[in-house]
């Protein structure tokens, strides 16, 4: 691990060491620096430090009314100056994360062709193949690549395919990966697989930037992604790889494909599963029933919803029950209705979603029955939406539910804020009070008479970081469904009483840093465990984890030729 207290030997000089972002100060350059490295004269007299850098750069953020304009404001920072990003980012990261990811990385992803100003990144067409290994050595140069987070672009958030446009949620991960976790910036790389978009919009745009084609499919699509995964794995071969908004079908198949042939995940699907039941293991502390003892509706049978139920099953296996019953205490809907396996089911993953015939007629209900009926006849104790429809949720349906348990879970999870299936304060008002809420996109406080109630934002950046924090730190050789499961347990035992008391069943985007922490201890505890990497101590891995992140702070730099 970097020895943090030494010099960093710097080769570039003047001009090249101002405009590389990894190694610019700016005014923050020492005396004995600007004369070493030959930049005297290239700035301004006076020398700052990277707090009074941070504190002009946050008035100069609050000059900007739209989210937008900030979002460009801070990318162009970043562009410039990645430890003064973070050092900012950093400091006010409850009102910066929605800037710089949800809601407004998806507005950016929409506008990216508009509001772009540098590459950053690596962009995979058609058009290179036999030349994606050759292209990755020529980004990366010196650098020690060691995380990527790479998207087909097809299924953004909830807006779907957005071409190109889709680097933007690369980058906004691996800011959040840096800023909540402690990664090193100068060992990242965000990548965009971009096989083209079947979105008219941006295919008539004269300025859209992306491969202007149709999307590549079949057989060609999967030679691609083969060539791709081999020279990750010969150019990074001690890189993780996160797959990022791939379409449900493709994010299943590629996950499965390339388990085994580099340490990989789908945040989607693996990263939204345990935040959602870290959410459900939070509010066991208040309404305390067991997780066996749950009925899950889940209104979106996606790759997000798939994740959730698969981690909701898994926990509940882990806890007693058979695979056969933790599966019927899942009930999934999709845009028809609710999934039963009857052989009418084409696609796999929902057939892993359905109920047994059987079990659905016992129950009295059949294929297609809507979210009321499931709700009547089901009697759920928890709700989640990753359906992307607003206002799915409705009075009659959540009314039901808090008829028949005192203290029902209702998460709706879908963003942008605008695709959420109900709003914090109607949900409080149609339960009195009593539902325990979260949501997938930030939400104002709710006040209701004399009390204030939280809206806990299940945030996958409560998790993510701090899984590929573990992996990589542990030397994993793969990523397991069993380290989600202890990621989600560790994340729901940091929100604190008061924390619970207050509404939130996450903790403060605040705390984040911490969280990332004591997530990153329990994968590697994991990873140990299956005899994935070196057998390490508790105190051994508590030790790795606080040596082996980064901190946005200028250190030293030593000349050298």
């Amino acid at each position: 691990m970097t020895d943090k207290t030494q010099p960093v030997a710097v080769r570039l000089r003047g001009q090249q060491l101002i405009h590389e972002p990894l190694l610019n100060k700016g005014a923050a350059f020492s005396r004995e620096e600007r004369e070493a490295f030959g930049l005297d004269g290239m700035m301004p007299h006076g020398v700052l430090t990277i707090e009074q850098q941070s504190e002009r750069s946050y008035r100069n953020l609050q000059n900007y009314s739209d989210p937008l304009q900030k979002y460009v404001f801070l990318g162009s920072l970043q562009d410039r100056n990645e430890t003064l990003y973070f050092h900012l980012l950093g400091k006010h990261l409850e009102e910066l994360m929605p800037i710089v990811y949800t809601p407004t990385v998806g507005l950016a992803t929409r506008r990216y062709s508009h509001v772009f100003q540098r590459g950053r990144g690596v962009w995979v067409t058609p058009a290179m193949r036999g030349q994606i290994a050759p292209a990755l050595r020529r980004w990366a140069g010196r650098r020690d690549i060691r995380l990527i987070v790479a998207t087909d672009n097809e299924s953004i958030l909830g807006i779907g395919d957005q071409g190109a446009g889709g680097m933007a949620i690369s980058i906004g991960k691996l800011s959040l990966y840096t800023a909540g976790a402690g990664v090193d910036p100068a060992t990242v790389l965000p990548i965009s697989l971009d096989v083209g978009t079947d979105n008219q919009g941006l295919l008539s745009d004269p300025l859209y930037l992306g491969w202007r084609e149709q999307r590549l499919r079949g057989d060609a699509y999967m030679e691609l992604m083969d060539e791709f995964v081999d020279a990750v794995s010969e150019v990074f071969p001690d890189a993780m790889l996160q797959w990022e908004d791939f379409r449900k079908d493709n994010a299943l198949h590629v996950l499965d494909r390339y388990v085994d042939k580099l340490p990989s995940f789908n945040d989607d699907i693996q990263g939204t599963g345990a935040t959602a039941l870290a959410g459900i293991l939070s509010a066991a502390r208040v309404h305390g029933r067991a997780l066996v003892e749950e009925r899950v509706v889940i209104l979106g049978a996606g790759a997000a919803g798939l994740g959730i139920a698969r981690q909701i099953r898994a926990g509940m296996e882990a806890e007693g029950l058979s695979g056969t019953e933790a599966a019927h205490q899942v009930a999934a809907l999709d845009s028809r209705g609710l999934l039963i396996d009857n052989g009418a089911l084409r696609d796999a993953y929902k057939r892993e979603l359905a109920w047994d015939e059987s079990v659905a007629a016992e129950r009295g209900l059949n294929s297609g029955a809507d979210l009321e009926a499931v709700t009547a006849a089901f009697k759920p104790t928890v709700l989640i939406g990753t359906s992307g429809q607003p206002g799915a949720f409705s009075e009659d349906v959540v009314r039901a539910i808090a008829s028949s348990v005192e203290r029902p879970v209702i998460m709706p999870m879908s963003n942008p804020t605008d695709q959420s299936e109900a709003v914090p304060a109607a949900v409080l008002e149609w339960t009195d009070g009593k539902a325990l809420m979260a949501t997938g996109s930030p939400f104002d406080d709710v006040r209701r008479g004399d009390q204030v109630f939280r809206i806990g934002q299940g945030n996958n950046a409560f998790i993510f970081p701090g899984v590929g924090l573990g992996v990589m730190l542990s030397g994993a050789k793969c990523v397991t469904n069993r380290m989600f499961y202890a990621a989600a347990r560790a994340l729901a035992a940091t929100v604190s009483d008061a924390e619970l008391q207050s509404g939130l069943l996450y903790p403060a985007v605040n705390r984040l840093r911490a969280v990332s922490g004591q997530v990153a201890v329990a994968v590697m505890q994991e990873a140990v465990s299956e005899g994935l990497c070196e057998p390490l101590s508790r105190e051994a891995i508590e030790t790795r984890v606080r040596e082996g992140t980064w901190e946005p702070r200028y250190r030293p730099y030593q000349a050298v030729e």
